[in-house]
């Protein structure tokens, strides 16, 4: 039982499909290293929700006031003796008490070259479209620990891919969606051991 105890607990938040969570699910399903303990959202129909449960992970729906006001989110991480939180296409910003609760704990994944294409409104398709507009080369991932600030975190680390001329939004979107699923959980394994 020692063992089960050493393990590092995380906590995912995601607002839709849930592919990342799902990734991350599926690698530390039989980790000696981590678990994933619970799966947090802000959208009741978000279809990560199902995911988790195909993973026999407890999930939990959560409103703004839960979330900025009255601590129930930071309540149910304690219980679940959280030690760390990975977000997995989240939305929304991340309040002051939970950065402060989980200092440098909180891990985000940004699908752009940071500090490129971050802040406010760029997420999703929003990010591959200002790629493609822009007229860039490459693009690829940003992992990075939140602070209280959109995309502003220490970045961990970064992994680029080519734009071709002829690239539309949609296939940048899959080039970096492959990039995501092949390093995410890879990063957060490292992250937290530490």
């Amino acid at each position: 039982m020692a063992e089960e105890s050493s393990k590092s607990r995380i906590a995912i938040f995601a607002s839709g499909r849930g592919t990342n969570a799902s990734a991350i699910m599926d690698y530390f399903k039989h980790s000696s290293s981590a678990e994933v303990v619970l799966l947090l959202s802000n959208n009741p129909e978000a279809h990560v929700l199902q995911r988790a449960k195909s993973f026999g992970i407890a999930a939990k729906v959560f409103t703004k006031e839960q979330f900025y006001e009255n601590g129930q989110v930071l309540k149910w991480l304690h219980e679940l003796k959280t030690t760390h939180v990975a977000l997995a296409g989240f939305l929304w910003i991340i309040p002051p008490t939970l950065v402060r609760e989980f200092p440098g704990r909180i891990i985000n994944i940004h699908p752009a070259l940071l500090p490129k294409f971050g802040g406010k409104g760029m997420y999703g398709m929003n990010v591959h479209e200002a790629v493609k507009t822009s007229g860039e080369l490459e693009t690829g991932i940003t992992v990075h620990i939140v602070n209280e600030n959109y995309d502003d975190g220490e970045v961990l680390f970064q992994v680029k891919c080519n734009v071709e001329p002829g690239d539309t939004s949609e296939q940048i979107a899959e080039k970096v969606h492959q990039l995501e699923y092949d390093h995410y959980p890879k990063v957060i394994e490292q992250w937290v051991q530490g």
